[in-house]
Order: C-alpha cells, then structure tokens, then sequence
C-alpha cells in the first residue's frame, strides 16, 4: 500500500498543471481510502460468513483481507466524494498502476504465507504445484495474480497513449479485468463457505459488480473504437 501510494504521488505531480494535494483532491483520496477500508473488512465476511458464529468474530474480521473489496469500496468511496464536492472529472486512470502494483507486492505475501493466508489454490497435479506444508501440491494461484497484476499493467500502459482520450476508460477497463479475473481464478481456491451454485462470496461479489460495472466499461469502449 505504502509504495502503491507513493508510485501515485509521483504520477500526479507529472500530471500538466498538478497542484497539491487539497481541495477536492484530498476529500476524493479520504473517501477513497476510508471506502476502500470499510470494502475491505465487509466482502471478507461475506467470504467467512461463518465466522460470527465465533466468539472473537470482530477481531478475526479485523484482521482479514480482501482486495476485491478494498478496490470496489475505494471506487464507490471515491464516488461519494465527488459527488459530495461536486467534482465532475474522471479521476480513476492514475489509480490504476498504483492498483496493480501494490496488488503484485502484496500477492507476494500471501505466497509467503502460506496455508495461513487461505488464497492458496486446490490440489493439482500440473509440474508447477507448490506444496505450502500440508503434504498436497497446490496450484499457486498468488503467483498467478502477480503476473495477472504485471500483464495488466503493461497492456494498459501500452494502450494509454490510445484511450486517453476518455477519461477514466483505463481506470474501468482495469477493474472489470479485474473482477472477471477474481471470478474465474477463485473457481482454482478451496470454497471457505458455499453460495448458491458452488460460488464463493468473491464471486458472487464479482458478479453482482460486473452487472453493474461492465455495461460502463462497455459503453466507452465501443464509442471510443467507432470514432477511432
């Protein structure tokens, strides 16, 4: 997160006519962080739903994780700000290396974790399963989302010169990748708790997200490529 927010402090002070941080940019980065706080902690336990059935649930909620929902609650944060401060520009493109870059860094821990961490995949049997200590090779799908994370990254730094001319289309393009990529590669993670049809609570999250996210995304995009 700390290097993740430094990469965007750098990327705005090379933004033409950049100020300081105030005004409406502090409240947008405030709501941000607060909604990407409350996203965090609220779709884990939609994941871990069985664990107000413990006693000390708040503080293994506390404690846990989810980038699904740090990234949406940041993104309906930052939309409350602006509508509160009457902000009108896009302001999500430059989010979105900082995004992906802290998602990479931060995959990198929860590999280190191991069987702690609970984002290992299920046993396989493919040449590269990695057995974290409970004597079953798994599929490593923290190293699958690092280069998940890089390959992103890369191809929408290529394509920037070609969407800039939309604000904001880098930013959606970057999420909806995101939450689809969420979908399929928690189907290859054990279920801590089953929903309807199989899913975990990622995927329905991801679901229910992209039903409202990816028609924006969508839109832009075939308007950008028709007048392209």
């Amino acid at each position: 997160m700390f290097i993740g927010a430094r990469y965007y402090f750098l990327a705005r002070r090379r933004q033409p006519g950049a100020s300081a941080l105030m005004g409406n940019a502090y409240w947008i980065l405030f709501g941000c962080l607060l909604g990407a706080g409350i996203g965090n902690k609220l779709v884990f336990a939609i994941e871990w739903p069985h664990l107000f059935t413990r006693d000390n649930v708040w503080q293994q909620i506390w404690a846990g994780q989810s980038m699904v929902g740090g990234w949406l609650g940041g993104l309906i944060g930052t939309e409350l700000a602006k509508l509160a401060t009457g902000e009108r520009r896009s302001t999500g493109d430059l989010f979105v290396a900082p995004l992906l870059l802290a998602l990479a860094i931060g995959r990198i821990g929860c590999f280190l974790a191991g069987l702690n961490d609970g984002t290992y995949g299920v046993a396989t049997t493919l040449p590269w399963g990695i057995d974290f200590g409970d004597g079953v090779s798994r599929h490593p799908t923290q190293l699958y989302e690092i280069g998940f994370a890089l390959t992103l990254w890369a191809g929408l730094h290529r394509m920037a010169p070609r969407l800039s001319d939309v604000p904001g289309l880098q930013f959606k393009l970057a999420t909806s990748a995101y939450l689809l990529w969420r979908l399929a590669i928690d189907g290859l993670k054990p279920v801590p708790f089953e929903y309807a049809l199989g899913l975990s609570g990622i995927q329905w999250v991801c679901l229910a997200a992209l039903a409202v996210y990816l028609p924006l995304t969508l839109r832009p995009l075939f308007q950008h490529r028709v007048s392209a």
